[in-house]
């Protein structure tokens, strides 16, 4: 009965779901002809293989957080095919940087017909499924099929445990179908136990996520952009930036050039329909403003550059002093992001008040000297300041924030060491 009930919910909002996917906006990749893809009509291998492993995450920060696990896949596994299912458009774009190591497909809507299509053309043997993107009649088609199904880097904030254990029947729902759990903290190990889950199927191994690598082709081009916007400037970076917080950052860097006239703000909005907006938001309130992907040269007088691009994070931040991680700013509606991509590059990381989806990063981080929170633009704006008025205590702060991602390094090797259990 639940599973007709949830099926119902999902023809009543697959409209308005398919509808946010499709819409043109500037930045954004289209779908195109590969539509179908949604409704599990989707092309079959290009290369055949001897089993398929089937990786799904659902957007550019998964599918960056996910790439070192798939490479080392694939290296243990070259006679086998890696697919990997995205939700949004962003993410096949991510992807294709993967290739040939991968294929890409667009992850079916969750009707029990379009995942069942899926499954009969791509035939895998298992699903990884990164952090808690987790749909019910995938996860029973897959049981069907005798696909065991393992979540990668799970996390179950304390606010998701409340909610299932309002509904536990949800939880239920979701969870009986899936065979292994690779969780991040011990604490969330005890949530997934207290709602059901039988602890022989769950694993703490910490959070992929701190095994970052860094190439060398990423720290030769954010030296190129470090030397474009001036090798002897103060530069700052705001990342991943939401509708509500621009307008704090620009008001923080406008106190900033009181005092440091020649800083340089690199302002990189979440979401690419938003590119234009910022840009223009910015030129309105009278900053110099330079988009990436534009051909104009920055000079001396410009102030504020926009990341126009996607995929290019650790870049920017990798020519920046200083990285203010968005998110964070807009109360509760976000609950920030990921702080470990600055942290690996050694940078001091600032951020503000709301960062509940990342708060053991962050609280680390915290404890270790290695990042501040704000809560508004005036602190901002404040430890800038500071920060850029004291070398040292600078270069301390991002050797901290470096310290906290060694020192939890090796989630990838417990992760693999695993899921090399689930299939030969």
């Amino acid at each position: 009965m639940l599973k007709l009930i949830y099926s119902f919910f999902m023809i009543l909002v697959s409209p308005f779901f398919l509808y946010s996917l499709y819409k043109k906006k500037a930045g954004k990749p289209a779908v195109g002809n590969r539509w179908k893809e949604h409704f599990g009509v989707t092309p079959k291998l290009i290369i055949p293989s001897k089993g398929v492993i089937w990786f799904h995450a659902v957007s550019v920060g998964e599918v960056i957080a996910a790439t070192p696990l798939i490479k080392r896949l694939k290296e243990r596994h070259l006679n086998k095919s890696i697919v990997v299912t995205t939700t949004t458009t962003t993410g096949a774009a991510e992807v294709a940087k993967l290739e040939p190591l991968v294929e890409h497909r667009f992850m079916p809507l969750d009707f029990g017909f379009a995942v069942e299509r899926f499954i009969q053309t791509i035939n895998p043997e298992v699903l990884l499924i990164m952090e808690t993107e987790l749909w019910p009649n995938t996860l029973y088609t897959a049981k069907k099929h005798n696909i065991p199904v393992s979540i990668i880097n799970a996390r179950l904030s304390e606010r998701s445990f409340k909610r299932y254990q309002k509904f536990p029947f949800i939880f239920s729902l979701l969870f009986k179908n899936i065979s292994a759990i690779y969780c991040q903290t011990n604490e969330d190990e005890k949530r997934f136990i207290a709602l059901g889950v039988n602890q022989q199927n769950i694993q703490v191994t910490g959070t992929i996520k701190f095994d970052i690598s860094i190439s060398n082709e990423i720290i030769k081009k954010a030296a190129k952009l470090r030397n474009t916007l001036g090798i002897n400037r103060p530069i700052w970076i705001a990342a991943s930036t939401h509708q509500g917080e621009d307008e704090q950052i620009l008001e923080a860097h406008y106190k900033l050039l009181a005092k440091q006239e020649n800083a340089v703000l690199i302002l990189v909005p979440r979401h690419p329909e938003r590119f234009i907006a910022v840009a223009t938001l910015s030129n309105y309130l009278g900053f110099n403003t330079v988009n990436r992907t534009s051909n104009e040269q920055f000079s001396s007088t410009d102030n504020v550059y926009i990341a126009d691009t996607m995929g290019e994070m650790l870049l920017l931040i990798g020519a920046s002093d200083i990285c203010f991680m968005g998110g964070s700013l807009i109360g509760n509606q976000v609950g920030g992001h990921n702080l470990l991509e600055p942290a690996s590059l050694s940078k001091p990381c600032l951020i503000g008040e709301s960062f509940y989806n990342f708060k053991l990063i962050t609280d680390q981080l915290v404890e270790n000297n290695g990042a501040i929170i704000c809560k508004n633009t005036e602190e901002i704006s404040n430890e800038l300041i500071l920060l850029f008025d004291q070398p040292q205590k600078m270069k301390a702060m991002g050797i901290n924030a470096l310290a906290i991602v060694n020192k939890n390094r090796g989630a990838l090797d417990k992760t693999l060491k695993g899921l090399l259990c689930d299939f030969s």
